[in-house]
């Protein structure tokens, strides 16, 4: 019994050594990656990586990781000839396979959100247009327009709906807009306020699905496979 105490004993401490171990790698190799990890395709400002799954050892020894969740910021993409900046994009990556020298790898599957400020939709719009969130799920857009001969400037303020067409453009379009009996108002505001933006500059092999009104912004659900990983 006491030989058996012994065994039990020494087998508890090995196995908390392999756990800590095991976690000291995690914490090193997710360091490591945040530094040198990033998307095929995309720039970006930052990176966070967390791996996910135990143990860490055998999965690396393996090549291939069960999950790991990868969050880039201030992403850096084009939208009809001005810049927009995706604040953040966060990944769910799975299956992910280390290629020699763990200096790159892929992920089978992904899912993932990126997010768009409305600072950052008020800088893709046209000049004196402004875009906030209107509740309910729409945005607020503002904008001024001139009234010809009258030589009028007014500003109007409408609630609009996003929708993502084509699966990469994103569209903005005023639900109704105010005319007051002005001949032809409407659709100078529209003009200003009604909006397509393509958006390019996304990780390789992501592709957008949806998009959600936030009060944080807009929230474009991504969905992919076969997504590269350099560093």
């Amino acid at each position: 019994m006491r030989a058996l105490r012994v065994l039990l004993i020494i087998a508890v401490v090995l196995g908390g050594v392999f756990v800590a171990v095991d976690r000291a790698a995690v914490y090193f190799a997710e360091s490591e990656a945040e530094g040198r990890v990033s998307f095929a395709g995309a720039e970006a400002g930052s990176t966070e990586v967390s791996i996910k799954g135990f143990p860490f050892l055998t999965q690396v020894a393996g090549s291939e990781l069960d999950r790991v969740d990868v969050t880039v910021k201030d992403v850096r993409a084009g939208a009809a000839g001005r810049e927009i900046r995706i604040g953040e994009i966060r990944a769910q990556l799975s299956q992910v396979t280390l290629g020699a020298g763990y200096t790159s790898a892929t992920a089978s599957r992904a899912t993932g959100t990126a997010v768009i400020s409305y600072a950052a939709l008020t800088e893709a719009a046209d000049d004196g247009v402004t875009v906030a969130y209107g509740g309910d799920g729409k945005v607020k857009v503002t904008g001024s327009v001139q009234i010809p001969l009258v030589g009028q400037t007014v500003t109007r303020s409408v609630l609009s709906t996003v929708t993502l067409v084509d699966g990469d453009t994103v569209k903005v379009h005023a639900d109704e807009v105010p005319g007051e009996g002005i001949p032809g108002l409407e659709g100078l505001v529209r003009k200003k306020t009604d909006f397509e933006r393509r958006i390019a500059g996304l990780p390789e092999g992501l592709k957008m699905e949806k998009i959600e009104v936030a009060p944080g912004g807009l929230e474009i659900s991504m969905t992919g496979a076969d997504i590269r990983l350099a560093g």
